[in-house]
């Protein structure tokens, strides 16, 4: 039977978005219960809400985000009750071929993409009684939750709440950019297009690994600023300077050019930032359809790559608590990251803080 209900903020395709009272069932087999405990606002909840990636059904927005157990069902071994998890949004199904061969970004047999659980159901009603939906399989906007055993994974208790939020997915995603993605080495050259929360966690994972020199683009002087405390050496305006040409009069073309907006006009400049056998890296997600055009024989006559990059090409419960422990150690300032923490009530509010383009993140906290 669900439970008592708890507020959730849903975007709904006929009424936009809004809060409603949903009900949790409990976990079912291989499933797990969570209490949310901070949420993080990510650009990929604002493509549902601005239309970039359009929804046919209601859905609870939120998909990274920390929490404490509750409850487990049936074979669930992995975690109980008492535990902190991260959740990480991109659940894999472990079975498939790209599972097995240790790729889990890539799994195919996963749900979550579809935005339901792994057996193709929501664990959330609404007062009417009617399915909403889980955004990305978590819908974490809401006290309490149900995601697959596969979703949540086990952290260290001292890690805070807020930084576990952010590694289940701007921090993976743009750390993982760095070290999985693109295997940037030291000394390596670097360009970040962009420094929202995944641009500068590109930014510090350059400068965790030893990339020299890292240089951080945007149109914004404060996000810039914030850039260089997370270790970018070099900054430029992308409204006044030309970044190609600076990259190649200054760098002969940078190693790397991480793009962390999902702005196809700029996508299909990072190429001509490049020096020969250099990659671009796709960091931000643009909206669906959306395509870039590129100097092919550029591309084939010096050799220049372009990466795609989903979840940093990151296995959630791998890297996940990883970066936990690197941040736990000193070596990765999370904590920086979070700007202003918000009750759940003050959603929309967030939502603004994220289009004002802060470089920070917003959390919510039920």
């Amino acid at each position: 039977m669900p439970s008592t209900y708890s507020p959730a903020v849903v975007f709904d395709p006929a009424s936009g978005l809004g809060t409603r009272e949903v009900a949790l069932r409990p976990a079912g087999p291989g499933e797990v219960e969570i209490e949310v405990r901070a949420a993080g606002v990510c650009h990929s909840d604002l493509h549902i809400v601005s239309g970039d990636w359009p929804t046919d059904r209601p859905l609870v927005l939120g998909h990274e985000a920390a929490g404490v157990v509750t409850g487990t069902g049936p074979g669930v071994t992995s975690v109980r009750p008492g535990d902190h998890v991260v959740l990480s949004w991109f659940a894999p199904c472990r079975r498939c071929r790209k599972c097995v061969a240790g790729q889990g970004w890539l799994c195919t047999g996963t749900r979550a993409v579809a935005n339901t659980l792994p057996d193709g159901t929501t664990p959330f009603t609404g007062a009417d009684g009617a399915e909403i939906w889980p955004y990305l399989g978590l819908g974490a906007f809401t006290e309490r939750l149900v995601v697959p055993e596969t979703a949540a994974v086990k952290v260290p208790e001292e890690l805070p709440f807020s930084v576990g939020a952010l590694l289940g997915c701007s921090i993976t995603t743009g750390v993982g950019a760095v070290v999985n993605t693109a295997g940037v080495r030291p000394g390596e050259s670097a360009v970040v297009v962009g420094t929202g929360g995944v641009g500068l966690s590109v930014v510090m994972g350059l400068a965790l690994v030893g990339a020299d020199p890292i240089v951080a683009v945007d149109l914004s002087p404060k996000r810039l600023a914030v850039a260089r405390r997370f270790g970018a050496t070099h900054t430029l305006d992308g409204s006044r300077d030309d970044v190609a040409a600076w990259c190649r009069e200054h760098l002969g073309g940078a190693d790397y050019a991480f793009e962390a907006i999902g702005s196809p006009k700029v996508v299909q400049t990072l190429p001509a930032m490049l020096t020969s056998g250099g990659a671009a890296v796709l960091v931000g997600m643009a909206a669906i359809g959306a395509t870039a055009a590129f100097d092919l024989f550029d591309l084939a006559d010096q050799g220049k790559r372009i990466l795609g990059c989903n979840y940093g090409s990151s296995v959630g419960e791998l890297d996940i608590p990883r970066l936990a422990r690197l941040h736990l150690a000193g070596r990765l300032p999370l904590d920086d990251l979070i700007g202003t923490v918000r009750p759940l009530s003050e959603a929309a509010q967030a939502f603004d803080d994220l289009r004002s383009r802060t470089g920070v993140r917003t959390i919510l906290e039920p």
